[in-house]
């Protein structure tokens, strides 16, 4: 009797399941790595906000107002809500703001925080 050349049905079905299996962890892996990137680019364009709020009172030379302000803003296509609190120093030519950017209102998971100084500069 002659042997066939081939695969038989049960290898075939075996090496389809090795590559469905192999597909779907690949698959999940591009989901997992995308998911990361987007919270990336979040974080990163919160900095951003954040920063445009220092820089502004620097830009207007402005001494900012005891206390806390909140507000919402558009950066790079993303709705953003910041927070900021402005506290007083002991040289009272200073004072601290830090900002807090959310990614909505109702959320207590800042995407990003920075911390800056602002001079009363005089006239």
């Amino acid at each position: 009797m002659k042997r066939q050349l081939g695969f038989t049905l049960i290898e075939v079905l075996i090496a389809l399941a090795v590559i469905g299996i192999a597909l779907a962890a690949s698959v999940r892996a591009t989901i997992v790595v995308s998911d990361g990137s987007m919270s990336l680019r979040r974080h990163l364009v919160g900095g951003w906000v954040a920063q445009n709020r220092i820089n502004a009172y620097l830009a207007s030379k402005d001494f900012p107002e005891l206390g806390q302000h909140e507000g919402k803003t558009t950066q790079a296509g993303m709705e953003f809500f910041w927070r900021e609190k402005v506290g007083a120093l002991p040289n009272k030519s200073f004072r601290r703001v830090e900002v807090k950017v959310y990614p909505n209102e109702k959320s207590d998971h800042a995407d990003a925080v920075l911390v800056g100084f602002i001079a009363r500069i005089p006239p």
